[in-house]
Formats: C-alpha cells, structure tokens, sequence
C-alpha cells in the first residue's frame, strides 16, 4: 500500500490514503473475480449442493460424495471460506454452510438463489474477444451470437426475483389483472427466453392460457421441455417470433420480463403490442432498477446492470434494426417514452424492487 505522497508523470499529486482506499476496493474486486469461476464448478459439479444439509464435512468427505478430486476439493473449499461464503471449523478440519449460505448457494429454486449469474458472466468472459471488437467497429452482437452459458445464466439470474415477487406483488400490483388471470385470460409472455416467467404464471393461474414467444429458438425449445416437465404443456405455447410481429389478439395481459431494453426498435415492438391487446388489456414491463438521473444509478446495483448492459444490453439492442440502445439502466422517462410512441396513453410504475421496476401500460 502507498505511504507517502507521490506524484504523477503529468505532475498530478497523489493523495495516499485516497490511493489506499482505491487499493482495498481493487483487492476485494480481484478476490471476487478469481472465485468466480470456482462459484461455476461447485454449482456445476453439485458442491455446493452437497454440502445443503449443513453438515460438516471434510475435503475427503465432500469429494467421495460429488465423485470429486479430493485436492481440488480442498482448494475450492478454502477459496469459499476465504470469500465467507462458508464456515471452516479448524478444531475439526470441516466446512459447513450455515441455513443463510445453503439458501444462497445450494438450494435450487429459492428467491436468493446465487450461482446462475455466474454462468451468465462465464458466457461474457468467454465472448470477450468479440466483444472487444465490436468496441472497435461499433457494430452489434446478437443476443444468439453469446456462448451458450448466457441463455442459462440469464433465465436463473432473473428466475429468483420472479419467485420471489412476480405472482405476490407485481401482479397483483396491477389494475384488474389478478382477477382476470384466476378467472381465466390470455396471457403473451414476450422475450420469454427459457420460459421461467411464462412457467411461474401458468402453475399459478391454471384456469388461463398463456404463449411465449422469443426470437432465439434453442431457447424456445428449452422452453417447451421445461413446459412438459412442469406438467403445464396443456395450457401453454411456446413458439419462435420476435417482439414485433409475435401472432395473436385479444391478450388480456402481454408480459415484457427484462427484455424491452434490450431491443432495437422498442417503440415499434410497443405499437405491436397495442393491436395484439384486448379492450381493457394490460401490458407489464419489467425492467431493471434505476432512477432518470445517470449519477443516481451510481451504486452497487447500477454497477451489476451497466456492467451487464455494456457486454449483453446495448450490443443485443445495436445488431437489430433502428438500434436504439436503450440500455439496462434507462429509468422511468425514457421507457415511457418508448411506450407513448408505441401510442399507449396509459403509463405508471406499479411497483418496484432494489432490481427491478414494474410498468403497468394501457391503449
């Protein structure tokens, strides 16, 4: 660390504990990034799993149990504890998860479910060198264009706050929209990618029917599976279409989950939307948090989303056509904006989350 005032080749004067502070924030940053990977294989190779009981175990333990290689499992073990994402127990020579660690960590399906963002960020590191070219040109980079792991990561990055919230809160945040859903409605689900949305949804309110749409296929098919094994195949469709030609009238609800920033023309997506809902139809947006003032988004979660927008978002949004670039962290004006060019009068935040904001939209 620095200790004493130096100065810059440009004769700028540096202030050390300033430099200091810098430094710390980088070493918990370089930590982070380094266990990232290793986040990837115990999620990949059940480690993390395994261990979801709370009982101690040792290295040797955890490795017979996930068909491990015991040193690396040693390794991986201390790394976790190192980044106090589990305990060591030095009297015993054992690891263990306390209950908060294994809701993180090792249980599927919770609403803090961890370990699916990092295969979304695995899939951006993979697309590094694309991406640096595309820096270069300006050009886009299609969403199918990402290394397979972005599909995944995408759906359980976002999959845990649509348990947590979409059919407690959001939904029924919404004018009518409940009702309508138990007593039975057609429900679009565009952008619906692996179809985690369009799934919660449908075991929640079997009396309606409900459509997915996405433009990328391999996650249609994904989708379809997924519908066949949750046991709702009967009331939901899957199919390939795009946000601005997707069939069918009449919806009582058209849902957009984290996706209408990362389209190229989201104003002519929402003037579809509006000739596909039925009278008195509702269209939710979900978009990510943020405030109308750039430096307001400044913060921890701001630092997920730019960073996310600046390798996934905008790229997706500049290889479509008009390209607009909208970005994860547009705010409240601009998607409303967006929305009455569409020529949609109706516009308010229903609700909101420390990540995401719910838009309630009418014709």
């Amino acid at each position: 660390m620095a200790t004493t005032q130096q100065a810059t080749p440009q004769g700028r004067e540096i202030n050390p504990d300033a430099l200091n502070a810098l430094l710390g924030r980088v070493v918990q940053d370089m930590g982070a990034a380094m266990q990232a990977p290793l986040i990837l294989i115990g999620d990949k190779l059940g480690l993390y799993r395994a261990m979801g009981d709370g009982e101690p175990v040792t290295p040797a333990e955890l490795a017979k149990k996930t068909g491990t290689a015991e040193r690396y499992v040693r390794e991986w073990l201390n790394a976790n504890t190192a980044g106090r994402l589990m305990e060591f127990d030095a009297a015993k020579g054992t690891y263990f998860l306390t209950p908060e660690q294994a809701l993180v960590l090792a249980l599927d399906d919770t609403p803090v479910h961890l370990p699916g963002f990092y295969h979304m960020m695995a899939s951006v590191m993979k697309d590094e060198e694309k991406l640096t070219e595309i820096y270069r040109t300006g050009n886009g980079m299609g969403w199918h264009e990402h290394e397979k792991g972005l599909f995944e990561g995408c759906e359980r990055f976002f999959r845990p706050s649509y348990l947590a919230n979409l059919v407690s809160s959001w939904i029924p945040a919404l004018e009518g929209v409940e009702a309508k859903l138990k007593a039975g409605a057609r429900v679009a689900d565009i952008g619906c990618g692996h179809g985690a949305s369009t799934l919660l949804m449908a075991k929640s309110y079997p009396a309606s029917k409900f459509f997915g749409f996405d433009y990328h296929g391999p996650s249609i098919e994904k989708a379809r599976a997924k519908a066949e094994a949750a046991g709702v195949a009967d009331r939901v469709t899957f199919a390939v279409a795009s946000a601005k030609d997707f069939p069918g009238k009449d919806y009582d609800l058209v849902a957009f989950f984290d996706c209408l920033h990362d389209m190229g023309d989201p104003a002519g997506a929402a003037k579809h939307v509006k000739t596909t809902l039925a009278p008195g139809g509702t269209w939710m947006i979900v978009e990510p948090s943020a405030q109308d003032d750039t430096a307001a988004n400044h913060n921890p979660v701001g630092r997920i989303y730019y960073s996310a927008s600046a390798t996934i978002c905008v790229p997706c949004s500049l290889a479509q056509e008009v390209g607009l670039g909208l970005g994860a962290q547009a705010g409240p004006a601009r998607i409303e904006k967006v929305v009455r060019e569409g020529g949609l009068t109706h516009f308010r935040k229903a609700a909101e989350t420390p990540f995401n904001m719910v838009f309630e939209t009418r014709g």
